[in-house]
C-alpha cells in the first residue's frame, strides 16, 4: 500500500511540474537522431518517455503479482491434495486398528471363556475326588446345633 501511495506522489509531483513548466516543455529544440536532425520539443518527448516507462513497469508488476497468485494457487491446491490423501490414509490406517483390536478383543474373550471353562472343570474334578473319598471313608460330619 505504501508502496502504491508513493508511485501516486511521485506520479502527481511530475505532473505537477510539467504542468508548471509547460512553456519550457513545449519549447523547440533541435534534436540530433544520429541520421538526421528534427526540430521538436525535448520536454513532451521526456515526458512521453516517463509515462511509457510507468506504463510498461505497471504491467510489468502486475503480470509478476499474477503469477505469484497464481503458483501460489496452485501449490495450495497441491497441500490440499497433500493433506487429503493423508487424511484417507489415517483413516484407513484406524480403520485396520479398530479391526484389529476387535480381533484381538474376541481372542482374548474366547481364551478366557475357554480358561473359565477349565477352572471350572478343574475345580468340579477336585470336588468329585473329594466326595468319592468321602464316600469310601464314610466319614459323617458332625451337625453343630446352631447357637440362638
Amino acid at each position: 500500500m505504501v508502496r502504491a501511495l508513493t508511485f501516486i506522489l511521485v506520479l502527481v509531483l511530475v505532473g505537477a511540474f510539467a504542468l508548471i513548466n509547460w512553456s519550457a516543455f513545449t519549447a523547440l529544440t533541435t534534436l540530433n537522431l544520429g541520421v538526421t536532425t528534427v526540430q521538436a520539443p525535448l520536454g513532451v518527448i521526456m515526458l512521453g518517455l516517463v509515462a511509457f516507462l510507468c506504463v510498461l513497469f505497471t504491467v510489468w508488476v502486475i503480470l509478476l503479482q499474477a503469477s505469484s497468485l497464481a503458483a501460489a494457487r496452485r501449490q495450495t491446491r497441491e497441500l490440499q491434495a497433500q493433506r487429503d490423501l493423508a487424511d484417507r490414509a489415517e483413516a484407513s490406517r484406524f480403520t485396520e486398528l479398530r479391526t484389529e483390536l476387535f480381533a484381538r478383543l474376541d481372542r482374548q474373550q474366547s481364551e478366557s471363556r475357554v480358561t473359565a471353562e477349565q477352572n471350572a472343570n478343574a475345580v468340579a474334578a477336585q470336588l468329585g475326588q473329594l466326595e468319592d473319598r468321602l464316600e469310601r471313608e464314610r466319614v459323617v460330619v458332625p451337625m453343630v446345633p446352631m447357637v440362638r
